[in-house]
Order: C-alpha cells, then sequence, then structure tokens
C-alpha cells in the first residue's frame, strides 16, 4: 500500500505541475493521474489503498473545509445568508428533477431509478469546487460581493439535499416504497441545523481547553483534526450534515479565538498539499472509463441538460440579490463540477440491487469525466473576466 500512496503523491504531482503549464488548475493533472494508476487502465495501485480511499478521501474533506471555515468571517456570512440557503437547494433540486424526468421518459427507467440517478449528480463537488474558491479569495476575486465565500456555504448543504433526496429514491426503489418523500424532505433541514449546532458545541469546547494548553498551536490543531474526525464519522451514521459542521467550527474558531487561526491556517495549508493529490487522484482511481463511455449519447445529454436545469436553478436563486449578470454567471460555472458525491455513491444503487444499477454508475462516472475537469478549468478561467479583483 505504501508503494501505492508513493505512486500517487509522485505522479499526482507531477500531473498537476504539467497541468499548471498548461495554464490549468493542478487538480486536473491529478484527476488524470488517478485515472491512469488505477484499476481501470494500469492497475498500479494495491487493493488495500483502494479500500481506504474513500476514508483518505474524506479525511482531505474535513481539512479543506475547516480551512474554509477558518478563512469566513461573521460579517462575510450575513452578506451571503439568505442567497447561500436558496443557490443550496434550488440548483440541487432542479437539476434532479430534470434528470430524474428525463432518465424516465428517454431510458425507460422506473420512477425510483430515474430519482437515483438524477440525485446521485445533482450533488456539486465540493473536492473541486472548494479549494478552487479558496484560491480565489486568497487572489481577492469576487471578495467585494463575497462570492466565493457563498459558493463555499452553498456547496456543503448542497451535497445535504442531493444525498437526502437520492436516500428517499433508493429506499422507494430497494424496499418496496416504505420511504416516506414528506419526512426524508424534513430531516433536511433537521440534519443542516443539527450540523451546525454539534460544530458549534465543539468549536466552543475547543476554545474552553485551548485556554487551558498555552502556545502548544500543533497539539491544538491535533485536538481539533481528531475530534473533527470523530464528529464526521457519526454524523454519517446518523445522517446529519457533520461537513457543514466542520465549516462552523473553522467559523467560531475564527471568531472566538482569531489569535489561533494564522497558526492554524499555516499548518493546514501544509497539510493541504499532499492531500489535496490523495483527494484528486483518488477521486480519479474511482473512474472506470469503459463503464462511462457505455452510457453513450444520450447518458451525455442527460448530464448536459441536468447542467441547463441546475443553471436555472442558480439564475433564480440570484434573483433580487445584490450579484450583477456577470457574477451570477460566474455562479453557474462554479457550479458545474461533479466528483466527489459521484465516487462516493455511484455504485451504491448496482450493490442494492437496482435493475438499472450499472447504467447508474456509468452516467456517474461519465458525470466525473465530463464536469470534474472541464468546470475547474472554467473556473480559473471564468474568474478574472466574471469577478472583481480587490487589491492584494
Amino acid at each position: 500500500m505504501l508503494t501505492g500512496i508513493g505512486l500517487v503523491l509522485l505522479v499526482g504531482y507531477i500531473g498537476g505541475k504539467l497541468v499548471s503549464r498548461l495554464k490549468l488548475p493542478p487538480l486536473i493533472g491529478m484527476l488524470f493521474a488517478g485515472v491512469l494508476l488505477g484499476p481501470y487502465v494500469l492497475d498500479w495501485l494495491d487493493g488495500d489503498l483502494l479500500l481506504v480511499s474513500q476514508g483518505i478521501r474524506t479525511f482531505a474533506l474535513i481539512i479543506i473545509l475547516l480551512r474554509a471555515g477558518l478563512g469566513i468571517k461573521k460579517d462575510q456570512i450575513k452578506q451571503v445568508g439568505t442567497i447561500a440557503l436558496k443557490i443550496s437547494s434550488l440548483p440541487c433540486i432542479l437539476e434532479g428533477l430534470t434528470i430524474t424526468a428525463l432518465a424516465y421518459y428517454l431510458m425507460n427507467f422506473s420512477f425510483a431509478e430515474a430519482g437515483m440517478l438524477g440525485f446521485i449528480i445533482a450533488a456539486v463537488s465540493p473536492a473541486v469546487v472548494v479549494p478552487s474558491m479558496l484560491d480565489l479569495k486568497e487572489k481577492r476575486f469576487g471578495e467585494d460581493k463575497q462570492v466565493p465565500t457563498l459558493l463555499l456555504a452553498g456547496t456543503s448543504i448542497d451535497d445535504v439535499f442531493a444525498i437526502t433526496l437520492f436516500t428517499f429514491f433508493l429506499g422507494l426503489g430497494t424496499s418496496g416504497g416504505d420511504s416516506s418523500l414528506v419526512l426524508d424532505l424534513a430531516f433536511i433541514p433537521f440534519s443542516i441545523i443539527v450540523g451546525v449546532l454539534g460544530g458549534a458545541v465543539i468549536a466552543y469546547a475547543a476554545v474552553f481547553v485551548f485556554k487551558e494548553i498555552k502556545n502548544k498551536y500543533v497539539e491544538k490543531l491535533l485536538l481539533l483534526i481528531s475530534v473533527s474526525i470523530l464528529f464526521v464519522e457519526w454524523g454519517e451514521h446518523v445522517g446529519i450534515a457533520a461537513l457543514l459542521g466542520v465549516m462552523t467550527i473553522g467559523f467560531l474558531l475564527l471568531e472566538k479565538i482569531p489569535e489561533h487561526t494564522s497558526h492554524f491556517n499555516q499548518s493546514l495549508a501544509g497539510l493541504w498539499v499532499f492531500l489535496q493529490i490523495l483527494l484528486f487522484a483518488l477521486v480519479g482511481a474511482e473512474v472506470n472509463i469503459e463503464v462511462a463511455l457505455e452510457a453513450g449519447a444520450i447518458g451525455l445529454l442527460i448530464i448536459i441538460l441536468g447542467l441547463v436545469g441546475r443553471s436555472i436553478g442558480v439564475w433564480i436563486a440570484t434573483m433580487g440579490t445584490p450579484l450583477n449578470t456577470k457574477e451570477r454567471i460566474f455562479c453557474m460555472i462554479a457550479y458545474t463540477p461533479k466528483a466527489t458525491v459521484q465516487a462516493a455513491i455511484g455504485a451504491m444503487p448496482l450493490a442494492m440491487g437496482a435493475e438499472q444499477g450499472a447504467t447508474i454508475l456509468a452516467l456517474a462516472v461519465l458525470s466525473i469525466i465530463v464536469t470534474a475537469p472541464l468546470g475547474a478549468a472554467a473556473i480559473y478561467a471564468s474568474a478574472p473576466k466574471l469577478l472583481t479583483q480587490l487589491e492584494l
């Protein structure tokens, strides 16, 4: 397994550097490095590494969301709070329903299977969007209206909607219709509230404990990361928005003990240098190109029309806000990448015995191949043209 980790880090690093020379985001090179090394191309990665890859990817997401929280100030949240709630729900729901209808009528899926597909693909990728938005924040793009902060907050909640609705359709298709749409929809705000409250409890406990530990910032960060991991693992078991809670932890620590955040950010930035390679390369390793090609032109059409539905949702969600036309178009572009959720749950319908499970997996994989590299490249290419850059 150590050989596999070494290969992933080395080839992912080289891939990122090569892609950077083409003026594209490094994560694209890391994704393709994972595809190349993975079981569907060269098959150079140990099976044990692939078995634990989900845990490694989750750990990387925890680190980047903790960094995101540590970079968001109270006045920024006040500025985007209401818009974030709209942009995290409407686009996801419209994209999911669009794909559900298309799969039902064009591919002869059952209603439950069409819904599974719709809300697997509807989830936007925090693995792509969050690092991109943090990078734009550092470069001061869109900071006048907090556009990156808006998308940071919206991305995590977007996934809560997608996964909750996917779970409903999965239950509908595999348990004889025992699921309740009303109960599942009602659980979404509960999941978000409990996730945020859980993060707040951890943050306030950390503030209390950190006051007893003088100057030992590395030890404090060790405790913080450990508790965050345990919180996310517990949250996954009970179905709460624990990743949103991790952002809450960072946000409240910045508010309560700002003198710690520069030390934490410096350490987390160093940790992110190699964690990002593991994250994107291991997502790439999950991609089976042959399976994606089986989805064919009709599958690609469904994904594209789903993104049209998502873009309409973004446009509606940002109506009547301070964002101008260019900024609203950027939000539409930034909300296109798929990767994390699709890699994590794309195979679940197949494992649960859904008749169209193999096709659902193929379309989930195709959505990653098409949207992750193109979406990431489009974010970086469009930001200087569509967002205002404040002086550094």
